[in-house]
């Protein structure tokens, strides 16, 4: 079943959101975090997807309304983006699905892909309703999370020819989890950066976007139980 658009009230205002629920009506809360383009199609899909796994799927709106297909438009939103007020829209995010009576057990992750992935683990860093993180390619300049915050696991997928988060720098940011004394389980596949992106051609490799779909649903099955 396709998802909806919902209203999640945060801080006396409303943020828009892609809301999927599992065939089952129940199951463990996820929040799925966009790419730089915005909440596009795609993202909705990866919700939906999500949802059809068995998790009560909730993708927030942190553009408020605005997409783009232009590189030089997303950059530009990506540098523009007001963390503290995002870190709002997902804290809300997080509080709307533990106040759905779908989301059973009472858990949430936070999963995101390219700039979603850096504030999944801002998410995870910064709201003590998320247990555990998915974290795909993350990069985002400005979000620096303090990871001896982290209440949760951490998985991680990168790739060995990302030209964004290159392989250096993500073990850089394992290292730092790791020295922090976070639990990290991270993945390297022969891939460019948004590889698990299936609507853009250029960028897809079905193989390692299969590999890392399999390993982050076991991950969230076990760790959402």
């Amino acid at each position: 079943m396709p998802g909806e658009m919902i209203e999640i009230s945060t801080n006396g205002h409303t943020t828009a959101g892609y809301l999927a629920l599992p065939p089952s009506g129940q199951g463990p809360g996820l929040i799925v975090i966009q790419e730089w383009w915005g909440l596009v199609d795609h993202i909705k899909d990866v919700t939906d997807r999500f949802a059809a796994e068995g998790f009560v799927a909730l993708a927030p709106d942190l553009y408020h309304g605005e997409t783009t297909t232009s590189p030089d438009e997303a950059g530009r939103k990506l540098m523009a983006l007001d963390i503290a007020h995002t870190g709002q829209d997902l804290r809300a995010t997080a509080d709307h699905l533990l106040g759905l009576s779908a989301v059973s057990p009472k858990k949430v992750a936070a999963l995101g892909f390219c700039m979603g992935g850096q504030l999944a683990l801002y998410a995870a860093t910064e709201h003590d309703q998320i247990s555990a993180c998915v974290d795909f390619y993350g990069i985002h300049p400005n979000v620096q999370p303090d990871f001896s915050r982290l209440r949760g696991p951490v998985l991680g997928h990168f790739a060995n020819e990302d030209g964004f988060v290159t392989p250096d720098a993500a073990r850089e940011l394992i290292g730092k989890i790791e020295a922090a004394g976070g639990k990290v389980e991270a993945h390297f596949y022969e891939a460019g950066h948004a590889f698990f992106n299936d609507s853009r051609p250029d960028a897809h490799a079905a193989e390692p976007a299969t590999q890392a779909w399999e390993r982050t649903l076991a991950f969230l099955r076990e760790h959402l139980r």
